[in-house]
């Protein structure tokens, strides 16, 4: 009891000290015990997407806006580093199933950097593949004068960038559309949209390397082979966010995304690497007896 009697000795000596009792819980900070739980829920806001994350970043573009006449409004959507493009390439050309490649790569930058070079790549590639295939092929016949067809990169040029532009673009107004009518369907930006396919196309750059085989067996299992891998990243992506709206609806967006990026790929190969048979003309042979023969050429 002297511990009692030294602690009413303060009391009295102090009438305003506060005591603490040993039945009260002690409470802790909040702000401790959100520091307590940042790391984790930090990891799984970059790798989920939750709605806190999407609206700090939709809140942090929104403070780093400018106007769209200033070239600080267009440096953003080109502020990504090496890494983060080839992170997107391997995801692109690796797809982990389950996994959406917007909410894992594209949600925390999305960029046109990787789009634009990827498809600049991609038409040069095409264009000069198909050039060399054509002269393989060829290659031998007495007849035959390689001549470089440049109309091929302006043709190239203009497709894949149709396609990588104003497939989104239709795309993006589809989903907008559908948003109105089902609230539950999941909104991607334009330039979301843009950054998914553009990377999407980056399997199809050694494609057409290896589309100089001049073996038609060899050509068609590289284009299946490439729109499986491409196709799932375009479904893992996209399903998510028709999953929720009409069934046949939410099947026929897919099948369509499908039947476009199928149609590029069948399209390039067949123009530009399966080149028709030449039309040799006939020689004419002169006879003893002032009469010409024709032989045919095959």
């Amino acid at each position: 009891f002297a511990e009692f009697d030294d602690a009413a000795n303060l009391l009295a000596a102090n009438p305003d000290a506060t005591t603490i009792s040993i039945d009260e819980p002690v409470e802790i900070p909040k702000n401790q015990h959100s520091r307590l739980q940042e790391p984790g829920r930090e990891e799984d806001d970059e790798l989920l997407g939750t709605d806190d994350s999407d609206k700090t970043e939709l809140l942090a573009g929104q403070k780093k806006s400018a106007p769209f006449w200033t070239f600080e409004y267009y440096q953003t959507f080109f502020d990504v580093d090496t890494y983060q493009v080839l992170d997107r390439i391997k995801g692109s050309v690796f797809p982990v199933p389950g996994k959406n490649f917007v909410r894992l790569y594209i949600r925390s930058n999305p960029d046109l950097y990787g789009p634009f070079w990827i498809c600049a790549t991609l038409v040069f590639t095409i264009a000069v593949s198909g050039n060399l295939s054509n002269f393989f092929i060829h290659l031998g016949k007495p007849t035959y004068h390689y001549v470089p067809e440049f109309r091929k990169v302006s043709i190239a040029a203009t497709t894949i960038y149709a396609y990588a532009w104003l497939v989104p673009l239709a795309l993006w107004g589809f989903l907008m559309w559908r948003n109105s009518k089902v609230m539950n369907i999941v909104s991607y930006s334009f330039l979301e949209i843009v950054c998914v396919y553009g990377y999407s196309l980056f399997i199809y750059i050694p494609t057409a390397i290896l589309w100089i085989i001049p073996q038609k067996v060899v050509r068609w299992v590289l284009v299946v082979f490439s729109l499986c891998l491409s196709g799932s990243v375009l479904v893992m992506t996209f399903w998510p966010a028709v999953r929720d709206d009409n069934r046949r609806i939410a099947v026929a967006t897919v099948a369509a995304i499908l039947l476009l990026h199928a149609l590029l790929a069948v399209g390039c190969l067949a123009y530009f690497f399966d080149a028709p048979e030449l039309d040799i003309p006939a020689p004419i042979i002169p006879a003893h007896n002032g009469t010409t023969v024709i032989t045919k050429s095959h």
